[in-house]
Order: C-alpha cells, then sequence, then structure tokens
C-alpha cells in the first residue's frame, strides 16, 4: 500500500494550531517588551491588533490566491506567519525573522515536504519587497497585495481615528487624516499587479472617498490641510 498524498499540505487543524502559536508568540513578545522587545507608540502595535492585521491578510491572500492561480495552502501560511516577529524585531528585518521563525515550526512540528517549507518562508521573506511585484512569486504577490490592502478602506480610517484619539487631536482634524489614508490608499494601488486586488481596491478607495465626502459636508470648519505626523 502506498503512501497517502494529502490533497492540501495543511489541515484545518493543523492550521488552527499555528493560529495558535502566532498568536501566542505575538503576545509572548509584548511580555518581553521591557526585555529588549523595541518600542511600540500607538495602541494597535499589540498582539491582538497585530494578529488581527495577520487574520485579514490571510483572509484576503487566500482570496488572491484561489483568483489568480497561487498556491492556497504556501499562500495562508505565509500570510499567518508574515509578520509574527514584528513586535521582536527591528522593522528592516522582521521578515526574515518571521520567515525564521515559520521554518522551525514547520520543519518541527509536521511533516511537510521541504519544497512546502521553502516556498512559505520566501513568500515571507518578500512580503516587505518594495520593487516590482512582477519580480517575486505568485504566493509572494498575493501577500504583498493583501497586506497592501489591509491597510485601505473602512480598516485604515479606523486606524487613523485610533491614532487622533491617542495624540489627543481634535475631531477637527479629521478631514485631513482620512485624506492621508486616501492619498496612501491610491499609492498602495498603484503597485498592484492581479485584477482581483485592483478592483478591491478601487472598492475600498471608493468607501474612503464617500466618507470624506460626509465629514466635509457635516462639518464645514473642518481643518483639511496638509501637516506632517
Amino acid at each position: 500500500m502506498g503512501v497517502e498524498i494529502k490533497e492540501t499540505p495543511v489541515s484545518d487543524d493543523e492550521f488552527e494550531e499555528m493560529c495558535e502559536f502566532v498568536y501566542e508568540y505575538l503576545a509572548a513578545s509584548v511580555a518581553n517588551e521591557r526585555e529588549g522587545g523595541r518600542m511600540r507608540w500607538y495602541p494597535w502595535h499589540s498582539a491582538d491588533y497585530r494578529y488581527a492585521h495577520t487574520i485579514n491578510v490571510v483572509d484576503l491572500a487566500e482570496e488572491l490566491a484561489r483568483a489568480e492561480g497561487a498556491d492556497p495552502d504556501v499562500t495562508r501560511v505565509a500570510a499567518l506567519f508574515h509578520d509574527v516577529a514584528k513586535l521582536d524585531a527591528d522593522q528592516d528585518v522582521h521578515a526574515e525573522e518571521g520567515a525564521r521563525v515559520a521554518r522551525e515550526y514547520l520543519t518541527s512540528r509536521g511533516e511537510y515536504p521541504q519544497s512546502f517549507v521553502d516556498e512559505v518562508c520566501r513568500a515571507i521573506v518578500n512580503h516587505s519587497y518594495q520593487g516590482p511585484l512582477a519580480d517575486v512569486s505568485l504566493e509572494a504577490r498575493c501577500l504583498i497585495e493583501a497586506d497592501l490592502l489591509d491597510k485601505v478602506g473602512a480598516n485604515g480610517v479606523t486606524l487613523m481615528l485610533l491614532r487622533m484619539g491617542y495624540e489627543a487631536r481634535s475631531h477637527l482634524d479629521a478631514a485631513t487624516m482620512v485624506e492621508r489614508v486616501l492619498t496612501r490608499g491610491e499609492e498602495a494601488v498603484k503597485r498592484i499587479e492581479s485584477e482581483t486586488a485592483e478592483s478591491m481596491a478601487h472598492e475600498r478607495l471608493k468607501r474612503v472617498r464617500w466618507f470624506r465626502e460626509w465629514l466635509e459636508l457635516e462639518v464645514p470648519e473642518m481643518d483639511v490641510t496638509e501637516e506632517e505626523w
């Protein structure tokens, strides 16, 4: 009798265990902050926010992978681990550190094909790549696009308003802050390659434009000048 070949390298139960590991790793990074973890200035630099962002990216990346023909298992596992080291590593090396954590997990807790592990880790490393998305694998592209999309739209506006509260800004600054979300979203769209992600991004940007228009209609005195922050 031959060796059974699983249809997918990662079962739902295995993926759930990975999710638990990632959350616990992020929580431990916060708990160890005084022992060397990097400074976090805003409330969303926390285990809860970082994990919520991660799950958003997992869902978006898997949807993109299925639409664009990428390997959905490689993509969703890479998305799950892409920011696992975000809270305890410097920004410029968090992708490499995330890949290291993912490799250690995948090689010690399951019998995953080496090629699968390598592709997952390659996508994690490349998720911080700032060049053309045509230069990276299809799975890495889906991850990068999903990461960009999570910062565009209503979620981006919500995070900006949270920042306003943390900085004790007046609500009259809201239009300026929302304008920043729109500008950054438009810049993010320029990097996107796939038609699927581009369509999703335009829908999200449309919501930001609506919100900005409602603000300007309801609060005429609102400050819409540019400022540094």
